[in-house]
């Protein structure tokens, strides 16, 4: 059997963590391998999320993940800006129902000037109704966040993983950690697609972190899937709500949200229903019931929209009462887990809090001269201009106003860029994720048959 191919550093996971840790370690002098289990980056948690992007100010002060998250806030949104990726800066208004809940308003805003986050506001229950003049009767009062921002989460992560990949990392798809052996100066991590040589191997595996973090002998987290549905509204419903509507948080999570997202929908939920499999993404009967009635509740118009999806995804709840970023210089190993539905705000700075941390243990790291520049991602934001509406564009190259998915108005050229794109779609679904084809609210009815024809032939000439 032929010796594994050896990396200076392997990251286990694709997802936005990992992704942002692979994108800051080839940029340096070492070799960088970034492996995931699933056939495309993002396939876990990162693809299944509330898509926003979080001030911090509710998070526990003095906690590793306030800190992470205060810092990564600002990270995520100058790298969005450089790269093109949906970024709106919508803000929130955290509503309080009844008596108890209001009493504890002053609390949270003492709560986010510990955070370091000093511009929240506490309204009445008629500044509430000024703002959300659709939300349900009975709103008694009201924090405003007004830094509190609407994300395409799907471009982020794929933009740093994209950046990776360009400063020379190897993306490894389809290896799944099934055991490893630690040797004297390498680590062998034996995956489903043979062996990976590793003298260092950083932990970025979500919902599989426990299992890994067991591989290297420890015992001091236990990750269980938290299941999240949501409903995702037609964009006709966005007329109802410009802002993200938070309820007061508890020991379970930061409860039903009314949002709007990145691409002009409206998006209720989510459920919080912990449980074993952690594969298992699908809908339920209770679920949809509990998001009904909880949607009545907070914004019953927005109930006699249409619902163009609905979905799930599996937050890495567990055991700790904060992230769990360490490095064990022995087994020249790190893990950068505990890091549930904050991740996709805290990733660059988890990143660079590893390194130094990785400094403090004996790496020294040079960042590489000449650099390549950072991707530019596709608009998908509805606030962003599109394809479709850029005459320039349409001008020098006509597929960009050849459209093939209406409800979305994404173009032939569109397509033919996400196939072409550094690190390509492999399935459909990774296509929707780039172009948001077959999103809209025929779900690929009347689009499908046509862009699965121009994906399978884009495929093919790959």
């Amino acid at each position: 059997m032929a010796a594994p191919t050896t990396y200076d550093f392997v990251i286990i996971g694709a997802g936005v963590v990992g992704n942002a840790i692979a994108r800051d370690l080839a940029g340096t002098q070492y070799s960088v391998a970034l492996l995931d289990a699933r056939d495309d980056v993002c396939e876990g948690t990162s693809k299944a999320n509330t898509a926003i992007l979080h001030t911090g100010f509710d998070a526990t002060p003095g906690t590793l993940e306030s800190r992470l998250v205060r810092e990564g806030y600002h990270l995520a949104e100058e790298y969005s800006h450089r790269t093109g990726v949906g970024l709106k800066k919508s803000g929130a208004i955290l509503v309080a129902w009844d008596e108890e809940e209001k009493a504890t308003i002053p609390s949270l805003q003492e709560k986010a000037i510990k955070n370091g986050y000093e511009k929240t506001e506490i309204l009445t229950s008629e500044q509430v109704y000024d703002q959300l003049p659709h939300l349900g009767g009975g709103a008694l009062a009201g924090l405003a966040v007004p830094d509190e921002s609407i994300i395409d989460a799907w471009s982020l992560p794929l933009a740093l993983a994209t950046d990776a990949v360009n400063r020379g990392a190897t993306l490894l798809l389809e290896h799944a950690v099934t055991g490893v052996t630690t040797g004297e100066d390498t680590t062998t991590l034996h995956t489903s697609k043979g062996d990976v040589g590793a003298r260092w191997v950083i932990n970025a595996a979500g919902l599989g972190g426990d299992t890994i973090d067991q591989y290297f002998g420890f015992d001091r987290i236990r990750v269980h899937p938290r299941k999240g549905e949501l409903f995702v509204f037609d964009k006709l419903s966005s007329q109802l709500v410009d802002k993200i509507v938070l309820a007061v948080p508890s020991k379970k999570g930061k409860g039903v949200l009314v949002s709007p997202t990145a691409f002009g929908n409206v998006m209720l939920g989510p459920t919080a229903d912990d449980g074993e499999d952690k594969t298992d993404t699908s809908t339920t009967e209770s679920g949809f019931e509990f998001l009904l009635e909880k949607g009545a509740h907070i914004f019953p118009q927005l109930l006699t929209e249409e619902v163009t999806s609905s979905y799930a995804g599996l937050r890495a709840a567990h055991n700790l009462s904060d992230y769990l970023v360490e490095v064990d210089a022995d087994q020249r190993y790190a893990t950068a887990g505990g890091i549930r539905s904050t991740g996709l705000t805290s990733a660059m700075a988890v990143s660079l809090y590893l390194m130094d941390l990785m400094r403090q243990a004996g790496l020294e790291f040079t960042e590489r001269e000449n650099l390549p520049d950072a991707p530019t991602m596709a608009p998908l934001g509805e606030h962003q201009v599109r394809p479709f509406a850029n005459a320039e564009l349409i001008e020098k190259d006509p597929a960009y106003g050849e459209i093939v998915c209406f409800c979305e108005r994404v173009t032939r050229g569109e397509i033919r860029d996400a196939m072409n794109q550094t690190i390509p779609p492999t399935t459909i679904n990774g296509l929707r994720r780039r172009t948001r084809a077959m999103n809209g609210r025929c779900q690929g009815f009347f689009c499908g048959a046509e862009v699965k024809t121009q994906f399978e032939s884009l495929k093919k000439e790959a």
